[in-house]
């Protein structure tokens, strides 16, 4: 497998020379320590891969994500690094096919997106994604999921509806759990979620002003994202939104850092 890999990673390379790719992507490559003769930046899509050298970069994303999510969020990550912008192509390789992604569209990524509760955003991403597309019982979702910094976050909000996670001892990253996220997706209120992926709390208030943090989002965004991008400000959490137009969005520091919808055909 190791061998045909490497004949199928010298042809990506050779196709993306000559069609003038911004970058290569390798997603989950059979082993790590891989000779890439090529140029240009190459993105490393895996979970446990140790990646070396200024050239090379590493995006920990789950393979359940699936392959068109997968190539829309380096997508995103590349421009947010400036590699590549809209109408641009990078050539991507899996252990079994060769493709070309043309960017297009609004995506945005930036490079230490999962450097705080890694493993945690990407279970709550995969879930906020897979919420996104289905919807809850056939109607849109929107919600907030907020990562880490528990103190704090419990300290700057309140209970809406009586806490469903109180006297349970529920982890995010159990599969047997999705479901149950999925379920109280639809009640008003932010799910809290601790460093190492315990559900705290759903259905909690926010209590956050905006204003009086000098907190911007981008036009057209409401108070959920104001909430999100304020609650980040003032904690080191995270902040992982999920509109009823489709759209995920992560805020960290007071300041967005991805915005992607898996319903637009980038």
């Amino acid at each position: 497998m190791e061998e045909y890999y490497t004949l199928v990673l010298k042809k990506a390379v050779e196709l993306s020379r000559d069609i003038g790719g911004k970058a290569l992507v390798l997603i989950y490559p059979p082993k790590e320590d891989l000779e890439i003769d090529y140029d240009g930046p190459v993105v490393i899509v895996g979970e446990e891969f140790d990646v070396k050298g200024e050239r090379i970069k590493k995006l920990p994303l789950p393979l359940s994500l699936g392959l068109n999510n997968l190539v829309n969020l380096v997508a995103a990550f590349l421009k947010g690094q400036g590699i590549i912008s809209s109408g641009d192509v990078f050539v991507y390789i899996t252990e079994d096919l060769i493709g070309i992604k043309k960017v297009k569209g609004h995506l945005l990524a930036a490079e230490d997106l999962f450097d705080r509760y890694e493993g945690i955003i990407q279970r709550v991403l995969e879930i906020a994604i897979e919420l996104s597309v289905e919807g809850r019982e056939g109607r849109p979702v929107g919600t907030i999921f907020v990562v880490g910094d528990t103190k704090n976050v419990l300290k700057h909000s309140h209970q809406l509806v009586p806490n469903p996670f109180k006297g349970h001892n529920l982890n995010i990253l159990d599969p047997k759990v999705k479901g149950v996220v999925k379920e109280f997706s639809a009640i008003d209120g932010a799910f809290v979620i601790s460093s190492r992926g315990r559900l705290v709390a759903a259905g909690r208030y926010l209590d956050v002003d905006p204003k009086r943090l000098d907190v911007k989002v981008p036009p057209g965004l409401g108070s959920r994202h104001l909430a999100s991008a304020a609650i980040t400000k003032i904690t080191k959490a995270v902040a992982i939104t999920l509109s009823e137009t489709g759209a995920v969005r992560i805020f960290k520091d007071g300041e967005l850092v991805l915005e992607y919808n898996p319903r637009i055909k980038y």
